[in-house]
């Protein structure tokens, strides 16, 4: 028998757990283990409350989960109630896919100004994440900029936007909604250091702006390389440049916001007395090597809230060899040391999308395999996490646990909303029936 103990409980975690099920069959015994009480990871707390067909992922992830050698253990923090250490002495393998969900430093003047904040925190305000639901970003003013050309720089963009109704049927925390619904953010801007064929934005999300229905997309068409050049892109790309093309042909009419999106344009400071107000932008130009390079004109941005996308971090863990430059757990294609791996964002860094993961995860349990193979298991696996958690006063949260939060947050929520989230550990652990104290 094999134990394996997975670190974090989003696709990553799920999908590795799977691989490892269909390579050991009823021979392995995994424990996806979280700090949070309930599972999921980014599906929970990073996907846009409004896509609800991609959080429908999770049905997967729910039958790996209910496995007979499958455990979720949550509430339990890595380094403060167990340390990786005392986990590979319980554990053959041990593979840490805790994603990547720290804002990457934006690295200008002022970005510690109030009403500055980073899309991780931005995102997990809106999705109920515990960590941000005290947040409160400013939304009393006029204008927000939103720093970055990734689809996380959409779905900001597109939170600030919508209606109360557009949101039907998302399960967007009733906090966040509320919030926005008397938000006075009028302007948001959407600025890319290079321009509209280098940007990182899918079809699916570019194409919702259009169909807003009290905002409008805005593009400068002087921003626009020949529309012949189209041609060089790779189809997806191409795609969403053809939809931005077609932005201009928005009729704005009636509409009481504008989304604009303000290309070449790199952010050199952020200025205000107290609190943001407004942003310094130099414009750019693409070098020889496509790269944005500084022209030197520059111009501001009047605004009352920054938000930061451009881009993520894995948060480190003590005695785990780690590349701050890159944000991730150093590793040879996902071998961090003997018994130890990373898989997903903290193995490659943040890149790719959801289903990005599985191969991730299946090269992760192939490398599990063939390190594994010589080696007799004689690891005690799970009943010595149980034992040293209970000695230490940790109560955990099994999958079954969750499923009672999941139906106490579905049964407060709100009509047409799959939910109401409980943004709060203490009041999630309430519903497990764990008191939580220790």
């Amino acid at each position: 028998m094999r134990h394996v103990a997975v670190i974090g409980s989003g696709p990553a975690g799920y999908y590795s757990a799977e691989a490892l099920q269909k390579l050991y069959g009823a021979d392995v015994m995994i424990d996806v283990i979280d700090r949070m009480p309930v599972p999921y990871g980014l599906i929970r707390f990073g996907v846009a409350p409004d896509h609800q067909s991609i959080k429908a992922v999770a049905k997967r992830y729910e039958k790996v989960a209910l496995s007979d050698n499958v455990r979720f253990v949550g509430n339990v923090t890595i380094g403060k109630d167990i340390s990786i250490d005392e986990l590979l002495g319980l554990y053959d393998a041990v593979i840490l896919a805790t994603g990547a969900p720290l804002d990457r430093p934006a690295g200008i003047e002022g970005e510690d100004l109030p009403g500055v904040v980073g899309s991780a925190a931005f995102v997990g305000w809106y999705n109920g994440h515990p960590d941000f639901s005290e947040l409160a970003p400013r939304l009393d003013g006029k204008a927000a900029a939103v720093i970055g050309n990734g689809n996380v720089a959409l779905d900001v963009a597109r939170i600030l936007s919508k209606t109360r109704e557009e949101f039907a049927g998302s399960d967007i925390v009733g906090h966040a909604l509320d919030a926005l619904q008397v938000s006075t953010i009028s302007d948001i801007y959407v600025l890319g250091r290079r321009g509209p064929h280098q940007i990182a934005m899918t079809p699916k999300e570019l194409g919702e702006l259009a169909h807003l229905s009290n905002a409008a997309p805005e593009v400068e068409a002087g921003d626009f390389p020949p529309e012949l050049d189209d041609a060089l892109l790779e189809p997806g790309q191409r795609k969403s440049v053809t939809i931005l093309r077609e932005f201009p042909a928005v009729d704005p009419a009636g509409k009481a916001k504008t989304i604009h999106f303000d290309f070449f344009a790199k952010p050199l400071r952020i200025e205000g007395d107290g609190r943001v107000e407004r942003l310094i932008v130099e414009k750019t130009m693409l070098d020889e090597q496509g790269r944005a390079a500084g022209t030197g004109e520059t111009y501001e941005i009047p605004c009352d809230l920054v938000v930061t996308c451009i881009g993520y971090r894995t948060p480190p863990i003590e005695g785990v060899p780690y590349e701050p430059d890159q944000g991730r757990f150093a590793n040879d294609e996902g071998r961090i040391a003997p018994g130890l791996y990373c898989v997903g964002w903290a193995r490659r860094g943040p890149s790719g999308t959801i289903g990005t993961n599985r191969p991730d995860g299946i090269g992760v349990a192939e490398l599990i395999a063939e390190d594994l193979e010589a080696i007799v298991g004689r690891k005690e696996g799970r009943p010595g996490l149980d034992r040293l958690l209970a000695a230490r006063g940790v109560d955990i949260v099994t999958f079954r646990d969750w499923q009672k939060i999941e139906a106490a947050e579905a049964a407060r929520a709100r009509d047409g909303s799959p939910r109401e989230k409980f943004t709060a550990i203490a009041e999630m652990l309430a519903q497990a029936g764990i008191s939580g104290t220790r």
